[in-house]
């Protein structure tokens, strides 16, 4: 790893108790490597971190107590005591205790974020229902950062090697879907799409397609109009700004291999998107919240609660968050160097030419 590229501080939140995040963050940070490329800092409890890792004898991981984030351990994981009291773990069951305490975890990281103790986060699965409180009345992570960080628009984007999968919707149920399907949101959402693929993922000048909302993409208005009232016109006005094409049938687009062609993808819908997603993606798929001032990613999966507690966690997704984070760090900061600087050329090529020579050759 080039010296002069400096390690991001990444934060983690928990996730539920009873689910499997803790156990994806020893799995993941058990990997002395990771050391080299960030600076972990988990936002949990010693007890509940111990708990699972009685059930994972196989993962070493040594963790150093962090009462100050100006003063971390750069050869350990960090852990942050986010409460002091006994907590009963119950793996698989969803119960209050586990949403109470995914949201102190979670609110710890985000105020080491707004402090800019940290660099980025990498969120541990949250269950949308426990968690609920007079402080999470949100449908997800998403749009609890959106108000925290001042209510900026943002887009969710999978991510997973060249596959880069926006959504217009998210957590909607289908009936309401089609009330959400405007010609200034889809704009919207393209606008932070193109946006992100040029400062977060170094694309200069990214192709985007866009899929339509009914089948065959609405047949020339026999099935459906939104293509011809409100997504055709919200390309056109779009194509002004950045590259954009479609709408184009979800079912074909797929099958046929047309997203090989283009940077990023805006489906209209969350299953739309997220199905052909996490076919492809192979488990290693990666959601990062774009268009917020902060960098945070997380595992393409929830709280998994049918293998919690039974030490079977695929932790691919997970590990692939954290490296997601970190690129996008670098990727931020060398796009705002090269503006003020053209001639200036580091930062994310150069850590991720890192991280494929240093980690994933020598996985096997």
């Amino acid at each position: 790893m080039n010296p002069d590229i400096r390690k991001p501080i990444i934060g983690f939140t928990c996730g539920d108790l009873n689910g499997i995040g803790i156990e994806l963050i020893i799995k993941s940070l058990s990997d002395s490597r990771i050391l080299d490329f960030i600076i972990p800092v988990v936002f949990a409890n010693n007890k509940a971190i111990n708990f699972y890792r009685k059930g994972l004898p196989e993962y070493a991981i040594n963790f150093a107590a962090a009462t100050d984030l100006s003063k971390l351990n750069t050869k350990q994981v960090n852990l942050v005591n986010c409460w002091e009291e006994e907590v009963a773990i119950t793996p698989g069951e969803s119960s209050e205790l586990g949403g109470k305490y995914a949201l102190i975890s979670l609110e710890a990281a985000v105020a080491a974020l707004k402090n800019k103790q940290i660099d980025g986060i990498v969120t541990a699965p949250i269950h949308k229902k426990n968690i609920q409180s007079p402080n999470f009345n949100f449908s997800g992570h998403t749009p609890y950062l959106q108000a925290a960080f001042g209510n900026t628009e943002n887009l969710m984007l999978l991510v997973a090697d060249n596959l880069r999968m926006a959504l217009v919707t998210e957590h909607v149920t289908i009936q309401e879907v089609g009330k959400h399907i405007t010609k200034d949101k889809i704009k919207q959402k393209l606008s932070i799409l193109n946006s992100s693929l040029k400062k977060d993922f170094g694309i200069d000048a990214p192709r985007i397609a866009v899929l339509a909302l009914n089948p065959h993409a609405g047949d020339e208005g026999l099935i459906g109009k939104e293509e011809i009232e409100i997504i055709k016109p919200a390309i056109k006005e779009s194509k002004q700004q950045m590259l954009v094409y479609g709408p184009y049938s979800a079912d074909a687009f797929f099958a046929r291999g047309a997203h090989e062609k283009f940077d990023g993808v805006l489906a209209m819908y969350h299953d739309q998107g997220l199905i052909p997603f996490k076919s492809l993606a192979f488990g290693e798929g990666v959601n990062f919240t774009a268009g917020l001032p902060i960098v945070r990613t997380s595992p393409d999966h929830g709280t998994a609660f049918d293998i919690a507690g039974k030490a079977k966690a695929d932790a691919g997704s997970f590990t692939a968050s954290i490296f997601e984070c970190a690129r996008i760090i670098h990727a931020r900061q060398g796009y705002s160097d090269m503006r003020l600087n053209p001639l200036k050329k580091i930062s994310a090529r150069m850590f991720a030419g890192a991280v494929d020579e240093r980690l994933y050759e020598n996985e096997g």
